[in-house]
């Protein structure tokens, strides 16, 4: 589990669209709100360059964060991240308060293990597909994985893995499962590759298929004006 990630804001009481446009454009800060765990919510200011910082850490969208601002400090996951649709910037981040007694639900990465020595790749000139690159697991705050690796080295042509089928460390749980087998879902498939001379036969024959369709479309149409001109 990766160690916590730290943020230090500031409560803020000038509220509104206005008053987020000011704190961006002004002091480099990113509005944002904290919220859950049966407490009211808390408006806070982070700064940019903090915040950028976290995101470029795989396990800052699925860890425990220690929120600090106004003197109290709350353990909190992201729950949402605003981000400017042309520039590299944070508009707004949404937090979530929780409590290390209660269970939490939180999408996890998935990371795939000898990708380049699994036997459908290395021996059968394979190709792994990702059905899935994360999951979404039940657990304690205090359990929460930075990721779930997935070993494929055994896998050959043909062969998959579901999300039943998962190693788990413990205390984790897949709510989704619980819902029946009908949604237990593929995550890894070892798929043959498809050769560039297949692929152009394909074409070849799709091209054949089509010119053939517009010659027997000529011929009615020749015959149709035929009967016309009878």
């Amino acid at each position: 589990m990766a160690d916590k990630v730290e943020l230090m804001g500031e409560l803020r009481t000038d509220l509104g669209k206005g008053a987020s446009r000011r704190l961006r454009r002004e002091a480099d800060l990113v509005p944002a709100i904290v919220y859950g765990a049966g407490k009211d919510p808390v408006s806070i200011s982070i700064p940019h360059k903090d915040l950028h910082k976290a995101c470029e850490s795989e396990s800052f969208y699925s860890q425990v964060i220690n929120i600090t601002a106004g003197g109290a400090t709350d353990a909190a996951i992201l729950k949402d991240l605003q981000r400017h649709p042309a520039k590299d910037r944070i508009v707004h981040a949404d937090f979530y308060r929780v409590r290390m007694d209660q269970e939490i639900t939180v999408e996890v990465p998935l990371h795939f293990l000898n990708e380049e020595e699994c036997v459908g790749v290395r021996l059968h000139d394979g190709m792994v597909s990702h059905n899935m690159s994360s999951i979404e697991i039940s657990c304690l705050p205090g359990d929460l994985p930075e990721y779930i690796e997935l070993d494929v080295l055994d896998l050959d042509i043909g062969d998959h893995i579901l999300m039943s089928q998962l190693v788990l460390p413990p205390g984790l749980t897949i709510p989704v499962l619980e819902l029946g087998e009908e949604h237990d879902q593929v995550v890894v498939t070892i798929n043959e590759q498809r050769r560039i001379e297949d692929e152009e036969e394909q074409e070849a024959t799709d091209a054949a298929d089509v010119e053939a369709s517009a010659e027997v479309k000529s011929d009615d149409a020749e015959g149709e004006s035929e009967e016309a001109d009878d």
